[in-house]
């Protein structure tokens, strides 16, 4: 399955971009890419230090934790675009975080030489390299390195569900073209208006995360168990 913003903003994370254009009042630029964080890293440092302050102060869902009960009936493993850890603390097992993860440091030098971290990231924290740490994010620019992972779990899926994304941020939208063929599809958003475009899904369910996690959860049990 892929996750977005949308099943998060349930337990208070704010989507990543507001309709002005802003995430939480900042340039996208300024906060989600290499240049900015070259141009200011101080800025960059405490606006994670924010997000990683404020997930402590939330917890997951409903959605997030009937995402989980599937695990009795289902092998599930979740893709998803959230740099959040609620899908783990929900109670999911098998999750790949495309876009990196707020609890996490890594080396300025090298994405692959991750760190576990919970407080705050201040200039002057350097890796074991000497490198600068920075968070473990995928800024605008650069390669998503859990890419072919999600490649591979989507092209074994039997079914695939969508939950919380508009599918407007690329390449992770473009893992459910690797669906095979016989893949059953199910959508679950209140504001898609043609899921149809994206997923060539007829099982739509035009609802919140958790609403439509709940109509999922006994759709699948009466359909499959």
């Amino acid at each position: 399955m892929l996750s977005g913003a949308g099943i998060s903003a349930e337990s208070g994370i704010k989507t990543f971009r507001d309709s002005n254009g802003l995430w939480e009042n900042h340039r996208i630029e300024d906060v989600a890419s290499p240049d900015g964080f070259a141009r200011n890293p101080k800025l960059v440092l405490d606006f994670y230090n924010a997000r990683r302050k404020q997930l402590k102060e939330v917890e997951p869902n409903m959605a997030h934790q009937l995402l989980a009960e599937l695990e009795n009936f289902f092998d599930v493993s979740i893709i998803t675009q959230n740099v959040d850890d609620l899908h783990e603390r929900g109670g999911s097992s098998k999750i790949i975080h495309l876009h990196g993860e707020l609890k996490k440091a890594r080396s300025s030098n090298n994405e692959n030489d991750i760190l576990d971290w919970e407080g705050a990231i201040k200039i002057g924290d350097l890796h074991r390299d000497g490198s600068q740490l920075r968070p473990h994010i995928v800024w605008f620019g650069e390669m998503v390195p859990e890419m072919d992972n999600a490649i591979e779990i989507a092209s074994e899926a039997d079914l695939f569900l969508v939950i919380g994304t508009s599918m407007q941020v690329y390449p992770a939208a473009s893992v459910i073209r690797y669906i095979p063929n016989h893949c059953e599809v199910f959508v679950i958003d209140p504001h898609l208006e043609n899921p149809n475009a994206f997923t060539k899904s007829e099982n739509y369910i035009k609802a919140s995360a958790t609403e439509g996690m709940k109509q999922l959860k006994e759709i699948l049990i009466k359909k499959y168990q």
